[in-house]
């Protein structure tokens, strides 16, 4: 049996869970997330906890079991903590600005690039760190505006210049070698 499928989602205090049938609405004080799950999956609220059931081992409730509840972990933890994704950008005159609501950025084009944020995500920059924070309560969403942001001028491995996560390593390359 899956490992992670087995674990029960314990409810935090302030979260509260509506299932009906397949589908679980989770609301919190961050926000509220709604999802449809498979209906062949068994979700039920036992002691405070969510507890995901599968009707047999084959290997496609296997692996929707251990997603589903990946899945509603996540939508908990969303609501209650909130999620967040640290950008960095460099290069020289490279930089950001929080506008409003909006992230305005200036990464080598010869016009800022303007990012408004979706529903439930909100932007921080920090200049001395060169950081750009993307926050919200749906981590689909989170990573899904990081992604976005990264690929408005992707690091490249020549010079290291662009945005990329905090955690990722780019691999830098040698330039032109010449006559010997």
């Amino acid at each position: 049996m899956s490992r992670i499928g087995r674990m029960p989602v314990v409810l935090p205090k302030g979260v509260d869970v509506e299932i009906k049938g397949s589908s679980v609405r989770v609301k919190g004080p961050k926000g509220e997330l709604h999802r449809v799950f498979p209906a062949s999956l068994d979700i039920a609220l036992e002691e405070g906890s969510i507890v995901v059931r599968r009707p047999s081992d084959e290997s496609r409730y296997r692996a929707l079991h251990g997603m589903t509840r990946a899945l509603l972990n996540n939508m908990v933890q969303g609501v209650s903590k909130g999620f967040e994704r640290i950008l960095e950008v460099n290069g020289v005159g490279y930089r950001a600005e929080v506008q409003g609501k909006n992230l305005v950025l200036y990464v080598g084009y010869s016009h800022p690039v303007t990012m408004e944020p979706p529903v439930g995500i909100s932007f921080d920059w920090d200049a001395r760190t060169r950081q750009i924070k993307v926050m919200g309560y749906d981590k689909e969403m989170v990573g899904q505006v990081a992604a976005n942001i990264r690929k408005v001028r992707p690091p490249e491995p020549y010079q290291g210049k662009g945005i990329k996560y905090l955690e990722e390593k780019i691999r830098r390359k040698a330039g032109k070698s010449g006559k010997v």
